[in-house]
């Protein structure tokens, strides 16, 4: 399927529609339904990188997480479809939310995780997944996740540049609109432990603390 690598403008851009996703089926690992409302004492991350898959089942896997769920975040048509985000007409990123108790983990500890698990290097693609819905961005909550995120950005973009990379495409946003994606896509590679997870970091560590 052809996939574009430019974002499409407003006219350009599928209408979408009014009504969300049906999901009906709860967390596959966790047993708590995907559209639970934030705890009290929880927070919330957004990240883009790469296939929504293999991004999901990074964060579940992780110490202190309490549920993640796969969507599509920051474009311009109102509740897509995979399908039409997989046209690149809706502007969408595949991206996973993850809410997660900062008592066992730390915002910190999760971007580390987003830089070490994928090449931030590779503007509209990640690996042989091209186009705009694979690219890397993370889509912060409050002001104090926007300077973590800026922060570990330029940490990281060092590291990359001293082993040979170019330079760091990541998109640094407020969080826009967080769609789900359909059931059969929530928590897929623990339903199909064999399925396809199409995400690989670099080799390069990122700065612990996330400072240079």
């Amino acid at each position: 399927m052809f996939r574009p690598t430019q974002l499409p403008t407003p006219d350009q851009a599928l209408p979408g529609r009014a009504t969300p996703m049906p999901i009906l089926e709860p967390h596959f690992v966790f047993g708590r339904p995907l559209r639970a409302p934030l705890p009290e004492g929880m927070e919330e991350v957004m990240f883009g990188m790469g296939c929504f898959w293999g991004v999901e089942r990074k964060f579940w896997q992780h110490p202190g997480i309490w549920l993640t769920m796969a969507g599509y975040a920051g474009g311009l048509t109102p509740n897509p479809t995979y399908k039409e985000v997989c046209t690149g007409m809706t502007g969408h990123n595949e991206v996973v939310r993850v809410i997660f108790d900062p008592r066992e983990t730390s915002y910190d500890d999760l971007l580390k995780l987003f830089w070490e698990n994928h090449d931030p290097t590779q503007g509209m693609r990640q690996g042989n997944d091209r186009g705009t819905q694979y690219r890397s961005g993370i889509y912060t909550y409050s002001e104090a996740q926007a300077e973590a995120a800026e922060a570990s950005r330029a940490a990281y973009a060092t590291r990359l540049a001293a082993a040979g990379y170019g330079a760091v495409t990541t998109e640094i946003l407020p969080a826009p609109p967080f769609y789900f994606a359909e059931d059969y896509h929530q928590q897929y590679l623990a339903k199909n432990p064999q399925g396809y997870c199409g995400i690989g970091g670099t080799g390069v560590s990122c700065p612990i603390g996330l400072k240079a």
